[in-house]
């Protein structure tokens, strides 16, 4: 009812496009990073007190957002191709886990030989176009398949980057998943120190290795830096020691950041802030222009039963099942590339090009790809 009285004109809910196209030059690094391809795309809601002379004419259209709400308020985009310029010290491990893209994808767009060590200077091809999976107001969301963090504030992505989840199985056993579930920022600790769990005590002893209660701060701290903990028990969002391992399921849990990504990140993100961390291995989406992507992920943690059924569903959801091409459709699906892919049945001949003001910060994330 607030919302019929409220509501002035059916523009809200139309997507306000945000595209980066900065090249990204640390000049005061001495290093080159890839020009921004990633794109912002969120929800700008136009509410005012009193009634609107227009309100009759558009309750049609807010009855069919109502019960309709994922066919029009369709998950955005963010990324596309982009161009990768190697550092030194580079290799296709560390580079996936800068920008949230599998080896294999990084492999086979670039034909790149494995046994072969990258040149600082090097190009490469990179498509790292992803669908947001859920869009909030304000907070954190974590989509274990898709091992990204995704940060909004004012109902506008701020920030999103890769992370590193808990291991799918440990002796054959899954007592290292990060879970799933809603949680709240409790703290954040510059240079905090490890109370190692009891767990992973319990596992340093069979492994025959030193057992250690605690880590201070240091090169040798797990935790990095740089801490935010939740109230989710024993589970933080942490800078890593090992950057190698972000987009890889390797923790006991915790959720692992690249460390300049973490740097911006702990800046930005405060005490109470809300967030969740869900599973969503496929996504879907649906431009303004009206192209249809779909994204699959492998499902590193067992919980789907048939993928195709997943994903026609999801598609039927969307009331586009007669707009994509169910062919290329198999074929994403069975790839589960990671990598968000035009389905649509009949393609533009050209994209068209996303307009307007860059979202500073959000164009920060590709600025720290070769720190």
């Amino acid at each position: 009812a607030l919302l019929l009285f409220s509501y002035r004109k059916p523009e809200w809910w139309n997507w306000q496009t945000r595209r980066t196209q900065n090249p990204v030059s640390l000049a005061d690094m001495g290093v080159q990073a890839p020009p921004s391809a990633f794109t912002t795309i969120h929800t700008n809601f136009s509410i005012t007190e009193g009634c609107s002379k227009t309100l009759m004419k558009s309750l049609p259209v807010i009855l069919f957002l109502v019960l309709f709400p994922c066919i029009t308020m369709s998950n955005p985009i963010i990324g596309g191709e982009t161009e990768y310029i190697v550092a030194k010290g580079d290799y296709i491990e560390l580079i996936s886990a800068k920008l949230g893209v599998s080896l294999k994808a990084i492999v086979k767009q670039n034909n790149l030989d494995v046994k072969k060590r990258l040149l600082p200077g090097q190009r490469l091809t990179v498509n790292t176009r992803k669908i947001i999976p859920m869009s909030i107001e304000n907070g954190i969301i974590i989509n274990i398949p898709d091992r990204m963090l995704y940060f909004f504030k004012n109902n506008t992505l701020e920030i999103a980057f890769p992370v590193g989840l808990g291991k799918s199985l440990s002796r054959g056993k899954p007592i290292w998943r990060t879970p799933e579930g809603k949680f709240k920022v409790m703290a954040k600790e510059k240079d905090p120190t490890w109370y190692v769990p009891e767990s992973i005590q319990l596992e340093m002893d069979m492994e025959d290795k030193e057992i250690l209660v605690s880590v201070p701060p240091g090169p040798d701290n797990p935790l990095g830096r740089y801490a935010v903990k939740t109230s989710m028990p024993g589970i933080m969002i942490h800078e890593t020691i090992w950057p190698s391992t972000v987009y890889t399921f390797s923790s006991h849990g915790c959720i692992r950041v690249y460390p300049a990504h973490m740097e911006k990140f702990f800046e930005k993100v405060e005490s109470n802030i809300e967030g969740e961390i869900i599973y969503r291995p496929v996504k879907v989406a649906v431009t303004k222009e009206g192209r249809a992507f779909l994204e699959v992920h492998r499902d590193a943690y067992r919980k789907v039963n048939n993928f195709n059924d997943e994903t026609r569903v999801l598609i039927e959801q969307y009331g586009i099942s007669n707009r994509v091409d169910w062919q290329k459709v198999s074929m994403v699906v069975e790839e589960k590339s990671g990598i968000a892919e035009d389905v649509t049945l009949f393609k533009l001949d050209k994209v068209p090009e996303a307009k307007g003001p860059v979202k500073s910060f959000f164009s920060q994330f590709f600025k720290s790809f070769t720190k």
